[in-house]
This record gives structure tokens, sequence and C-alpha cells, in this order.
């Protein structure tokens, strides 16, 4: 069973502010943390099929967020890296 669009931009705002909070240093601002939660729900998705845990949308909405949460910070860390920033000490 899959989320609806409404469910998926809830998770993208939880999942971005939660990683804001857990990551050192200064976000991305309000969309782009957003935006960061639902492309970190994809990589947690990805992430969580191909380690055979199943797909973001088969864990319920805490499950989801949880996955998306750990691919958002997955995805800062990505990020951080390209970009040089390394102020926010890691």
């Amino acid at each position: 069973m899959g989320h609806g669009l409404i469910a998926w931009i809830f998770i993208g705002i939880v999942a971005g502010w939660l990683t804001g909070k857990l990551m050192k240093g200064s976000g991305f601002g309000v969309f782009m943390d957003m935006v960061v939660g639902l492309v970190g729900a994809l990589v947690g998705g990805f992430l969580s099929r191909h380690l055979g845990f199943g797909g973001v949308g088969q864990h319920g909405l805490i499950g989801s967020i949880v996955i998306a949460v750990i691919g958002a910070v997955v995805l800062t860390l990505i990020i951080r890296l390209i970009s040089g920033n390394r102020s926010a000490n890691l």
C-alpha cells in the first residue's frame, strides 16, 4: 500500500526538518529541507529495497519517515562532500 501525494509532502517536510536538526551546521532553508527530505525518501527507499527491507511505502507512515530521514542524512552528507562545505563538521 503506497502513500498519496499529501502523505509524501508530509514525509518530506518531517524528514527534511529532522535531518536539519540531526546534522550539524546550518540547514538548506525551509523549501530546500523539504526537497532534501523528499529526495531522501527516494534514496532511503532505494537503499532499503536493496538491503532487503522493502520499499519506503511498505512500512507505514512512521517507518517511511525513518527511512526518509536516513536517506536525507545520506544525501546531505553527499551534498556537503560535493559542495566542499567542510565547516559543517560532519
